[in-house]
């Protein structure tokens, strides 16, 4: 007979055995036995010696697993992946590792899976702790994959793997960079040529001419983050200069510039177009659940094309975002559900360029079931497994204590000591690793029951007794039960369970007694006794009563037992089978206690969800007795199911549904609702065929709809006690196509450019297109002409029709009418009007133009009106001499011959044109004149501002005065404002000297403002305040001789 025999041990020391653990077991044979007992042990002991190091597992003595704090290494830190700096002035890299373990754990480290010698003279290694060090870390050497194993008695586990990697970011090639010549009007690429790098990951920024001028983008300027070009869809005079590209690496802070590339426009006359050309193309694209990912295109072409971005095989994600001006696609936090075909669309008027590509989104591996610290019997079956879910599907592979094990999963056919140990789960795809960490220990003994707080077992008369034997063993016991000194076996009344337990039916007070269930293994054996007693069973008294409601009524149940005063008694009710939470559910539900044995469940404001069995039971710590009731709860009906539609024609919709529930009151009649693609979210009642739909249809025509409108249905059930909820709308459905019948509204026009006819008219909405290829069909004659002209227009959205003919003559009366086509035939013409054909423009120059400098900033210009009726106004176009491309211009109406022009700059030469202007455009410019603006103001305000009190109620306030320089307006006069403070009237006077006197007749504070007026208009202002203290009456008013004032008031001074 083969025995597993248990030394405890501490990792890599030496083997010690518990003799009083040994003492205690009595295996079968005697002393005999023992012999070759003491002969397996010296086996075991000698086999344990010359062990593995490495071959530690969780071993236990006999049930120390009820106390054992003891357990293998949990990781607490493992290491992540880092990327070096090369130029860091940190010379290490630290590698971080921490592990809970009992025992503590020791560490050791693995470089490609090559184990790290730590200790080896002249290493850049070194351990604090669990944490490895390198010290001077060469990319030559240090570059790889890095894992941590943590090591105790109870086994090994493996970290993480964690990549080491150097970041650099070289300079750009010092080679000059060629200039790049275009033409304007052309599209141009400039390359940027990124030096090596690493990591990957680059952000690109171009600079103009200097630091920090950056390019902004926008739709002519694009700059790649995959390649770091620089593309201008359409090159202007302003792209002109020297551009540098700047690349940054975020990982390692770090950014270089490239060589100056200069970019020479030249200009061409006229500019040509060209067609849209996409130059930047988002390639295919593999991303992972919840990144982010950018689509970039980005197109050459005049006019600056626009880019229009669709998903090939669906509709764009809700979340998708438009940057760029559009030349980025951004999609946050992708799913499963973004995989598909994007396309990129470039447009403009002279063509078209397209793009499309896959994008794929794949994802980490998860774990949907993986491995726990688990304990086991000595000789019991044991499976380990491990499921992960990820795309693609992860590879899952083993190790026991750092050691690989081969297989799916793990399957123990009678567990041995060395099977016990630290095991690892490892998922893996192209995308990341995870780990699931577990122990395995595997135990022995005798059996031994463990302390419970069970004292006695109670059961009801005529009931059924269950009691337990559980015992802690391994191996699994035989066990065996006994009636005081009755041996007990299977019978009709009692059984003996599986798992140990003995059952009684129909209990008897006979079967009261002491119990006693005895487990034997290998080991040992052990007994536990309890005792029967038998109590009186529960009964119902009192059963709750049927009830019939209606909806938002309030009623109750109520419920009465029996039982054995030696137990405890609880009610308990359900509904439906589901025991009602009356702590969660109080809002309905309240349950009254009438004594000890009474129970009544109050339900208010009862809702349809609350009709069903109702269920109380009488519940003691020996059984429980069930009585029943139905409420049954009356209310507006359930919605209707399976709304689908049947038929359709271009106007008319045949609909079916299913009947929903009736909620116990028959269905008196059904609406029916609508939404079309119009209406958004609103639901509009139906017109029907019959008018009303009866309770008991179900089916219905909808009429008066639109032809080719999509349309979804659901249909709202009513009874006697109310309209129910609507049921789930249909499937959307297009009716069918008709001819339209609404013509253009507004038809009108006239004006236009000379020899055109512009016919103008309100479009039709698009509910009323009525079918595909919608249009216009323009008619149009001369007024006493008969036959009419037919012009197709095939934009929906067209307001406006332009004939032009050069024989065409000014102001000529035409009737003109317009129509809606589509696909299935013409519709109804609109009223007819009558306009004219446009006018020829002005054909003379306006004459006896003249114009005067108001100020340094403003002038007046003049003209003789023009005996012409055809004219709408007159354009004045003014700019500085020799700045012609930044000119001007102000209109004024036909009946206006002058006007002025603000805003000049002081001391210029201006030049002036006016032309007559129609419909039809401009007439020839007038003869140029020029005025020169005044010089300005002084710019400096009046200084010294002072305010002196002469006597009562007279205030003098004086200033410096202001000299003018050579290039500024000579003095006229100055100004003073006088005026209450905080009050927005006041009082302007004007004075040629320096000072002036005030009349203040108030007790409230004074404003005033000074400033110089000049003939190039008035300077900046200088301010005083003038408290209450100087003042009496309300108002300002200058006084009259001054001088002799001043006289005066010095003279009253010295008195």
């Amino acid at each position: 007979m083969s025995l597993p025999l248990h030394l405890s041990r501490k990792p890599r020391g030496p083997a010690h055995v518990s003799s009083s653990r040994f003492l205690a077991v009595t295996p079968p044979g005697g002393s005999s036995f023992n012999t070759m007992l003491c002969s397996a042990l010296l086996l075991h002991l000698l086999a344990f010696s010359l062990a593995d190091p490495l071959d530690q597992g969780a071993v236990l003595e006999p049930f120390e697993a009820d106390d054992a704090t003891g357990f293998g290494p949990v990781f607490v830190e493992q290491p992540v992946d880092t990327i070096y700096p090369e130029e860091s002035p940190e010379a290490k890299i630290i590698m971080t590792c921490e592990a809970r373990a009992n025992p503590p754990a020791t560490y050791r480290w693995k470089l490609n899976n090559t184990d790290i010698d730590v200790n080896k003279h002249g290493s850049h290694y070194s351990l604090s702790r669990g944490n490895l060090i390198i010290s001077n870390p060469l990319r030559t050497e240090h570059v790889g994959k890095y894992s941590c194993l943590a090591t105790n008695m109870y086994g090994t586990v493996v970290s993480q793997e964690a990549s080491v990697q150097f970041g650099y970011l070289d300079l750009f090639s010092s080679e000059e960079r060629h200039a790049v010549h275009v033409k304007e009007g052309q599209g141009a690429v400039l390359l940027c040529f990124p030096p090596a790098h690493y990591p990957g990951q680059l952000s690109f920024r171009w600079i103009l001419n200097e630091f920090p001028k950056f390019i902004l983008l926008d739709k002519r300027h694009f700059v790649s983050q995959l390649t770091g070009n620089l593309y201008i869809s359409k090159v202007e005079s302003s792209d002109r200069g020297n551009y540098s590209c700047m690349a940054s690496s975020p990982s390692i802070s770090k950014s270089v510039f490239s060589n100056y590339i200069p970019l020479k426009p030249s200009v061409e006359r006229p500019i040509r177009k060209y067609p849209a050309d996409l130059r930047v193309k988002f390639p295919h694209t593999t991303a992972l659940v919840g990144q982010d990912i950018i689509l970039e295109c980005f197109a050459l072409g005049n006019p600056v094309p626009e880019i229009r971005w669709k998903r090939v095989d669906g509709k764009l994600p809700d979340n998708h975002q438009v940057r760029m001006a559009g030349a980025q696609l951004y999609l946050p936090n992708v799913q499963f559900d973004d995989s598909g075909i994007y396309s990129c669309e470039a447009v403009n008027s002279k063509g078209k360029d397209h793009h499309h590509a896959n994008v794929s989104v794949e994802a980490h591996p998860e774990w949907v079931e993986h491995i726990v610290d688990t304990e086991k019997d000595l000789y019991s079956d044991y499976t380990m497994s491990c499921i992960a879910k990820g795309v693609p599907k992860p590879h899952i592979r083993w190790l026991k204590n750092g050691e690989p094990q081969s297989g799916k999963e793990l399957r123990f056919s009678r567990l041995t000591t060395n099977d016990a140990g630290m095991y690892q789960c490892i998922a893996e795809n192209r995308h990341g690793i995870i780990y699931a960490n577990a122990e395995l220990r595997v135990f022995y003994g005798a059996p031994k029951f463990p302390h419970s707080p069970i004292k006695r077992v109670l059961a009801p008369k005529n009931g059924r007794a269950v009691i337990e034997c559980r015992p802690k063993a391994a191996p699994k016991p035989t066990l065996t039960w006994s009636k005081e000194t009755e041996l007990l076996s299977n019978s009709s009344r009692v059984l003996i369970w599986e798992d140990g337990s003995l059952e009684i039916l129909n209990v008897t007070p006979a079967d009261e007694g002491s119990y006693t269930c005895f487990a034997e293994n290998d080991w040992g054996k052990a007994n536990n006794t309890l005792p029967l007693v038998v109590t009186e069973s529960t009964k119902i008294t009192l059963a709750p009563s049927n009830a019939d409601i209606h909806a938002g009524d309030d009623t109750w149940m109520e419920c009465a037992a029996s039982y054995d005063p030696s137990v405890d008694i609880t009610f308990i009710w359900s509904l439906n089978g589901r025991v009602i939470d009356l702590h969660k559910e109080n809002t309905h539900y309240e349950s009254i206690l009438n004594g000890s044995s009474n129970s009544k469940l109050l339900i208010k404001k009862a809702q349809l969800r609350h009709g069903g069995q109702y269920t109380c039971t009488a519940k003691t710590q020996v059984d429980n007795a069930p009585a029943s009731a139905h409420l049954l709860v009356r209310g507006p009906p359930g919605a209707p199911g399976g709304v689908r539609i049947a038929h359709k024609s271009d106007r008319n919709v045949t609909l079916q549904w299913s009947r929903g529930a009736d909620n116990h009151s028959p269905i008196s009649k059904y609406t029916i609702q609508y939404r079309d693609q119009f209406s958004k979210d609103v639901w509009k009642i139906a017109t029907t065929s019959p008018v009303d739909v009866e309770g008991n249809a179900e089916t219905a025509t909808v009429v008066d709809l639109f032809p080719w409108t999509e349309y979804e249905f659901r249909v709202i059930a009513t009874n006697t006690l109310g309209t129910g909820e609507p049921s789930r709308p249909s499937q959307k459905e297009t009716t069918l196509e008709s001819v339209p019948v609404v013509a253009p509204s507004n038809v009108d026009g006239g004006g236009g450019a000379s020899r055109e006819l512009t016919i103008t008219w309100t479009p039709v909405q698009p509910q009323y297109y009525f079918g595909s290829n919608f249009g216009y069909i323009v008619a149009f004659k001369p007024l006493e002409e008969k036959e009419w002209n037919r012009v197709k227009v095939t934009d929906p959205g067209a307001k406006r029709y332009v004939y032009k003919d050069p024989k065409l003559k000014p102001m000529t009366k035409f009737e003109v009418k317009v129509k809606a086509f589509n696909s299935q035939g013409e519709g109804p013409y609109s009223i007819t009007a009558i306009i004219y054909s446009a006018q020829d423009p002005p054909s003379e120059a306006p004459e006896a133009v003249e114009g005067k400098a108001l100020s340094a900033t403003a002038a007046s210009v003049s003209w003789l009106l023009q005996s012409d009726t055809g004219i709408d106004g007159y354009q004045v176009k003014y700019w500085r001499q020799n700045q012609e491309s930044e000119s001007l211009t102000v209109r004024a109406s036909p009946k206006e011959n002058h006007t002025r022009l603000e805003g000049l700059k002081p001391s210029s030469d201006y030049i002036i044109e006016i032309r007559a202007y129609n419909s039809a455009g401009y007439g020839p410019p007038s003869k140029p004149i020029k005025i020169r603006t005044k010089k300005p103001p002084p710019d400096r305000p009046p200084k010294k501002i002072i305010a002196t009190k002469l006597k009562e109620k007279y205030v003098n306030v004086s200033w410096e005065a202001v000299e003018p320089f050579s290039n500024e307006s000579i003095i006229e006069s100055y100004r003073v404002l006088c005026k209450l403070k905080g009050n927005i009237n006041s009082t302007l006077y004007t004075t040629k000297t320096p000072y002036i006197g005030l009349q203040l007749d108030t007790d409230k504070e004074y404003v005033v403002e000074v400033r110089v007026h000049t003939e190039g208009g008035d300077g900046a202002v200088a301010q005083i305040s003038i408290p209450q203290s100087y003042s009496r009456a309300t108002w300002c008013s200058p006084f009259l001789n001054v001088l002799p004032m001043l006289l005066l008031g010095l003279l009253l001074l010295n008195l």
